[in-house]
């Protein structure tokens, strides 16, 4: 998959079948709309492209009206929303910058400059509530229109549903926020997870448990920065981290501010693995992908180092207790599955 900044480039594909979003999460809805994008594309023997903005738009207006509250929660970093990008099958992204000049531009500009002279879209696959241009007054009627009359497609994908609920970035975030991961999977097709480059931190995890039982090594920790200020989960987890070794490690995992350390307001996914076999790097540098199974609780502030080492402890016990559980479980999926197989 190819991805651009913006669509100023001599290799870009000069036509393509075309989606428009922010594809935040790339849940469910998404992935069936790309399925079809990518029929649609086959059909014509055109490239798939996938135009998406950053700053998110919400984003940008909110900061416009100094009204950062109205930001929504972000699900996915850039990254992890380019792999499942890839993941179903996209050609080519087209990451265009969400500023003041692409939010005054007037539809029928959009349409001509953006989706014609920019993209060459032969083919433009939009959702049920799709609105663009200035004061979001184009719609799917628009876009309809203006390809009968210049000479490309347009199809628009009506709501996605599991179980009655629709599909959606809204839809996933509430249930991160409810601390539902059961939920957030159904709707994402797969566990959430956020992946990233293991970084240095502080290194107080290698102190905090010293004496506590059980962690000679003290809560030595895999450090991941989240690079948005409103994640869209936040609290205690059991997780499975992926990438570092053969098989995936179960650990504990903060995701949030670590209001007890420090007021910095950096988003931080801080892991301690409930075994250690990373030697003394830690896997520092290394891309790890981590997903976030179950909530334990939320974040919270303590008085010291102390009761926030008590904490971790019970924590670990409860993660424990949850991965097991969680393994069991999964233990038997896989010998029913057998066992219909056979």
């Amino acid at each position: 998959m190819r991805v651009f900044r913006g669509f100023h480039h001599p290799s870009i594909a000069r036509a393509c079948a075309l989606t428009i979003g922010n594809f935040d999460g790339v849940h469910r809805g998404h992935q069936a709309m790309l399925a079809l994008l990518q029929s649609e594309a086959r059909h014509r023997g055109l490239p798939t492209c996938v135009m998406t903005f950053e700053p998110h738009p919400r984003d940008f207006f909110a900061a416009k009206a100094g009204k950062p509250e109205l930001a929504p929660a972000r699900i996915a970093t850039l990254r992890d929303k380019l792999v499942e990008l890839e993941r179903c099958g996209v050609d080519q992204v087209v990451i265009l910058p969400f500023d003041e000049a692409l939010a005054s531009l007037p539809p029928q500009d959009f349409i001509r400059q953006v989706l014609q002279q920019g993209l060459g879209a032969r083919y433009v696959l939009v959702g049920d509530d799709f609105r663009f241009g200035a004061k979001r007054q184009g719609d799917y009627a628009t876009l309809d229109a203006a390809g009968q009359a210049q000479g490309f497609d347009v199809a628009r994908m009506m709501s996605y549903e599991v179980h009655g609920l629709r599909v959606s970035s809204s839809a996933v975030r509430d249930a991160l926020a409810a601390g539902d991961m059961t939920a957030a999977a159904a709707l994402l097709g797969r566990p959430y997870a956020i992946s990233g480059h293991v970084t240095h931190g502080r290194k107080l995890g290698r102190q905090l448990g010293e004496s506590s039982p059980g962690a000679a090594d003290g809560f030595r920790t895999l450090n991941l920065r989240f690079p948005h200020d409103k994640p869209a989960a936040h609290g205690i987890f059991a997780v499975h981290v992926h990438g570092l070794t053969p098989t995936p490690l179960p650990g504990v995992a903060s995701l949030g501010n670590r209001p007890t350390i420090e007021d910095a307001g950096r988003v931080l996914l801080e892991v301690h693995c409930l075994a250690w076999p990373l030697g003394a790097e830690g896997g520092y540098g290394k891309l790890a992908r981590v997903e976030l199974l179950h909530k334990l609780r939320d974040e919270a502030r303590y008085d010291g180092l102390e009761a926030l080492t008590a904490a971790i402890a019970a924590d670990t016990a409860a993660a424990r207790a949850f991965l097991a559980t969680h393994a069991a479980s999964h233990a038997q999926v896989s010998r029913q599955t057998t066992r219909d197989r056979i």
